[in-house]
Parts: structure tokens; C-alpha cells; sequence
């Protein structure tokens, strides 16, 4: 009777521990990580951060440098997506992202996740992805070198949002601005923005790459789908010595990562009740 007890206390013991530590969601990242070293860097950074993170907070994370892998079979393991530094390229891989978001995935994007310039390397070629979803429409232009700007929150009411203080200064990062106003577009939902206090934005030596005045969000929503996407993700690297020495990392800031946590945790949910 005794050994019966002891087993019976044992297996309970295993089952709650087990549902203790059971993983509440499942993320996978899609990266590129072949061309500028500060996009480079900043994939070998998140890759290691978020997988101190799934330990932490108790999900699941993987990641892949393979674009096929975003196909309907291989994304219905995951409760959210996300592109640390380019975008898909084929025809296959963008209509399975997006019949993915479409039907209730979540996603993250990061700084070069939104890039598209036509003629470039990365012309805008994909209407749903960057007019539809992310709305910002083309590249613009950016600031130059990586800075530090003061951001502002304008939402602190919204789950990504809701523990960052008013204004909070961001890592180094190369500051990007779009073609599309993304207050005119009714569907996005501008969290945080550059503000004021940042200019001048950057150092140059090209003054067009030091902003002075202007309205710049840097992480938004589309309310339609489960995303967000943060411009952040460029780290300041030593080109003109030519040793790309990395000099900023973009998941040195407490404040800045609480962002990103509180995203994954608001996306991992909302996965889970579905």
C-alpha cells in the first residue's frame, strides 16, 4: 500500500511540474544574416536573447536561415512568426505567410523586415506585405550613424506598450522613414514615434541622413492582424576601420526588451485562447 502511495505522490509530483513548466506557445524566426554586418549582428544577438527568453517565460524558440520552411505544414507548428532581418522572396513562401496571418498567426518584424525599394536588391514587389499589412509602403529614407533616440509612447494602454514609461531612450539604431503616412491608414495603430527631444537625429556626414524636425513611428500595428512591427534591430558596427567591431547591441536596453517581452506574452496568449 505504501509503494502504491508513494508512486501515486510521485506521478502527481511529475504532472504538476510538467504543466508548471510546459511551454505556452511556439515562436519561430525567420533570418537572412548574409549581407551588412550590423543586420548580421543583430540576428546573432536576438537568436540568443530569445532563447534566454523562452526559458524564462516558458515558450518555445526556434529559428531558421531556410525560407522554404514557410509553408502552411511548417507554420502550423507555431503560434507566431517572426522576420529578424529580410522578408520572404518567392511567390509560394509570400502566399503561405500570408494565408498564415490571415487565418489568425501572429507576427513580429524587425528594422530591415520592412525594407523595400524598388530599384534595389529588395524592390517593392509584394502590394499586400508592405501596403496592405505593414502600410508603411517604400523605404524612404533613414538617419546615419546609429543613434540612440528618445521614444515616445503613445499608447501606454495597449499590451505591447503598457509598462514602458512616457518617453524612454532606445539602443543605437538606424532610424528609418516610409513613403506612406501611417496616421492617414485607419488600420494602424502607431505606438511609439521618435520624439522631439531626439533632434538633431544622427551625425551624418550626409546632412540629408540627420533628421532635424519631422514625424517618424518607429513600431506599430495593423488592427486587422496579430502583429507588430519594431524598427529597431541595426547595431552600430566600426565599417571605417574594416573590422566591423560591434560597438551598440540592440538587446542591451532593459527598457527596450520590456517591449518586446510584453509582445511575445500578449501574441503568445491571445495564440493561446484561440
Amino acid at each position: 500500500m505504501k509503494k502504491i502511495l508513494l508512486l501515486l505522490f510521485l506521478c502527481i509530483s511529475f504532472c504538476q511540474f510538467a504543466q508548471q513548466h510546459k511551454k505556452s506557445f511556439r515562436v519561430i524566426a525567420f533570418y537572412t544574416a548574409q549581407h551588412d554586418p550590423a543586420h548580421i549582428s543583430f540576428v546573432h544577438e536576438a537568436n540568443k536573447w530569445f532563447g534566454e527568453m523562452a526559458q524564462q517565460y516558458h515558450f518555445s524558440y526556434d529559428s531558421t536561415n531556410n525560407w522554404d520552411n514557410l509553408n502552411t505544414k511548417f507554420l502550423a507548428q507555431y503560434q507566431i512568426v517572426l522576420f529578424l532581418d529580410t522578408r520572404p522572396e518567392s511567390d509560394t513562401q509570400r502566399a503561405a505567410f500570408q494565408a498564415y496571418m490571415e487565418n489568425g498567426g501572429a507576427w513580429i518584424g524587425f528594422h530591415f523586415a520592412g525594407f523595400a525599394l524598388t530599384p534595389s536588391q529588395y524592390p517593392q514587389n509584394w502590394d499586400w506585405y508592405h501596403n496592405t499589412f505593414l502600410g508603411s509602403g517604400q523605404y524612404k529614407g533613414n538617419t546615419w550613424r546609429p543613434t540612440s533616440a528618445i521614444l515616445k509612447n503613445e499608447k501606454p494602454q495597449h499590451p505591447a506598450t503598457k509598462h514602458l514609461p512616457k518617453t524612454f531612450a532606445s539602443s543605437p539604431n538606424e532610424w528609418y522613414s516610409w513613403s506612406n503616412n501611417l496616421r492617414n491608414n485607419p488600420d494602424i495603430e502607431v505606438l511609439l514615434s521618435i520624439d522631439t527631444t531626439s533632434f538633431p537625429l544622427g551625425t551624418g556626414p550626409k546632412q540629408h541622413e540627420i533628421w532635424h524636425s519631422g514625424d517618424y513611428p518607429v513600431v506599430w500595428s495593423n488592427k486587422k492582424y496579430r502583429m507588430l512591427y519594431i524598427n529597431m534591430g541595426h547595431n552600430d558596427i566600426d565599417y571605417e576601420h574594416g573590422n566591423n567591431q560591434e560597438l551598440s547591441f540592440q538587446f542591451a536596453n532593459v527598457t527596450q526588451n520590456r517591449l518586446i517581452i510584453d509582445t511575445l506574452l500578449w501574441l503568445g496568449k491571445s495564440a493561446k485562447k484561440r
